[in-house]
């Protein structure tokens, strides 16, 4: 556990248009799942498996986010990276926040899925199975038949050695990411500096055989949508 990541970058600043009318006056981060705000719940894993310091995007009611983290108990550095004038999707986002990341290899984590661990914490977990000899990202995989209110097909297929390929369009696929990962700093050298998708990234990783995964053991749940906080809220009385 030499190597546990110290920083952590959380995602926060998509638009929540699947959330609507939740996010009609606030944004997706803040909603609350069983008195808890998802980005709350995010914060309180990181700071629980010791991570120093978050740095948080923010776009969409950028104000409340950095209103509502300014307010949070101590015990976790909070960096905010500013996205006002332009969305930069998920991997331009962490691309812009570079210079705030420290380390090497860090966490990079949805602000919009809640998971609860399993008997190893998942952040330990990943911790434990990072190689940067092999791997140039390590992303958190739940059994898509555990994916509470996921309505896709599964986004990955996982070899014996955990190493990573896409599901085949029009095919289904055994796992689904759960939006939390450890990412080597080196995958950006050469990302562009605008908006784009993750999906840039692991397929410049794949194609290397350095996208690798690992199974979380315990609940996770895609709360994408009103009745999805219901039905999550449920999943969370079973704990």
């Amino acid at each position: 556990m030499s190597d546990f990541p110290t920083t952590a970058m959380v995602l926060a600043a998509g638009l929540g248009k699947r959330m609507r009318p939740l996010t009609a006056l606030r944004p997706k981060p803040l909603v609350e799942v069983g008195g808890r705000t998802m980005l709350d719940r995010t914060l309180d894993h990181l700071r629980a498996a010791g991570v120093q310091k978050a740095v948080v995007n923010v776009h969409y009611l950028a104000d409340q986010v950095e209103a509502h983290l300014a307010g949070r108990e101590q015990g976790l550095e909070i960096a905010i990276s500013d996205e006002r004038a332009e969305l930069l999707e998920t991997g331009g986002g962490v691309t812009k926040a570079l210079p705030l990341i420290d380390g090497d290899h860090f966490f990079v984590v949805n602000s919009d899925n809640l998971w609860v661990d399993g008997a190893v914490p998942s952040l330990q977990l990943l911790a434990q199975q990072w190689n940067p000899e092999i791997m140039d990202a390590l992303l958190l995989l739940v059994p898509l038949a555990r994916a509470s209110s996921h309505s896709g097909r599964g986004d990955f297929h996982m070899d014996p050695a955990g190493r990573l390929r896409w599901r085949r369009d029009g095919r289904m696929a055994p796992f689904v990411y759960t939006g939390v990962m450890i990412v080597a700093r080196h995958l950006f050298d050469g990302a562009p500096s605008g908006p784009f998708g993750f999906r840039l990234l692991w397929d410049k990783a794949m194609a290397a055989d350095r996208l690798f995964g690992v199974t979380h053991a315990g609940l996770w749940a895609d709360v994408g949508t009103p009745p999805a906080v219901a039905a999550t809220e449920t999943l969370l009385a079973t704990v």
